[in-house]
């Protein structure tokens, strides 16, 4: 095992003696010293995994270090939500410990469970985790773990103030178009076509059935798979919040690119493994699964689209302002996403 002193100096973000006296401490069976390793993979909380010397493995998580926005990275709502669905059909981290002592770490952390599987960021990931028969299964599981947590009753596992629950999709047009507009100064993109978008959008919202709990950013990097291709556990769950449940689906089905795609997506893109079934047998199974009428899924498509373009842009706009420091070739390289998700907006604003 690493020395105390090599391994504080690696450990970003946490104090390696405290929060293993924390621990040890708070967390029933779970005794430090541990070796610490960082799990990656795109998210900016502070993740490590923690192995005891009995063998037995959890997994601690923290906000990233520096000035955060004030309802950034909330480790208590990610942690109110395992809490909440820890005894329900949604595959979740088994919740073990919330310290909200500034004092041991400088920042609230959480502690859950190890969970077996990995997320997957890129086509070859998938090809070296689940065979390619396994894959058909992989895109039926992910759908029915949504279908899941849709079904969860909010009242019912305390999660009723999770959000405000009417006008979900009204409000994110409002919040995403304002983030467009205050972004155009630094980004220098505009696009009129982005303004009939939002516009055409804020005329056809339907009206929304009761409200579930959303992830927010439900794909195939925030869920964890086993090699036979089931859900392990859905995490990341700083954006969750009560809303129309079929924003959620749109998002995924977004997301589950085809190569035949207009443009063309990324070539690394995970969803284009050999063996996922086409974003319309998710769609088909979502149906299935809940009852839901899905003869407007249309505009919750645009609507994603639109708003990832908002998300994008502002992105693109603070590296310009300064604001994060990023390699000129990544740079370009977000520049071209943005311009291309613009154009998806935008086209799919218009056919309407």
């Amino acid at each position: 095992m690493a020395s105390n002193d090599s391994r504080e100096m690696s450990i970003a973000g946490f104090d390696v003696p405290a929060v293993e006296a924390w621990i040890s401490e708070h967390v029933a069976g779970l005794t430090g010293p541990f070796e610490w390793e960082r799990l990656v993979g795109g998210h900016s909380n502070l993740t490590y995994a923690l192995t005891a010397a009995d063998g037995r493995r959890a997994v601690v998580r923290r906000p990233p270090q520096g000035e955060l926005l004030p309802k950034a990275h909330d480790m208590e709502r990610e942690w109110r939500v395992l809490e909440a669905l820890a005894d329900t059909p949604v595959p979740v981290a088994e919740p073990h410990g919330l310290c909200l002592d500034l004092e041991v770490t400088g920042a609230r952390f959480y502690v859950m469970g190890f969970v077996p599987g990995r997320p997957f960021y890129s086509a070859d990931e998938v090809r070296a985790w689940v065979p390619e028969s396994a894959r058909g299964d992989l895109g039926i599981n992910i759908v029915d773990a949504l279908a899941a947590l849709h079904a969860v009753d909010p009242i019912a596992v305390g999660l009723e103030r999770h959000g405000r629950p009417d006008g979900y999709v009204a409000r994110q047009l409002r919040s995403w178009y304002g983030s467009w507009n205050a972004s155009i100064e630094y980004a220098e993109i505009d696009d009129p076509g982005i303004h009939a978008a939002h516009d055409r959008l804020a005329e056809l919202v339907p009206d929304q059935g009761p409200a579930t709990l959303v992830h927010g950013d439900y794909m195939l990097h925030n869920v964890m798979f086993d090699r036979d291709g089931s859900v392990t556990a859905i995490v990341d769950w700083e954006i969750s919040t009560l809303g129309d449940p079929l924003a959620d689906l749109a998002y995924l089905l977004n997301g589950w690119v085809s190569a035949d795609d207009d443009p063309p997506p990324p070539e690394t893109s995970a969803a284009l493994a050999e063996g996922l079934p086409p974003r319309s047998v998710l769609a088909d199974r979502y149906a299935e699964r809940t009852g839901r009428d899905l003869s407007r899924l249309d505009f919750y498509l645009a609507f994603n689209h639109f708003k990832t373009a908002c998300i994008l842009h502002g992105v693109y706009a603070r590296y310009l302002n300064g604001q994060k420091a990023i390699d000129p070739v990544e740079l370009e390289q977000l520049r071209l996403r943005t311009v291309a998700s613009i154009d998806k907006a935008v086209r799919a604003g218009a056919e309407l």
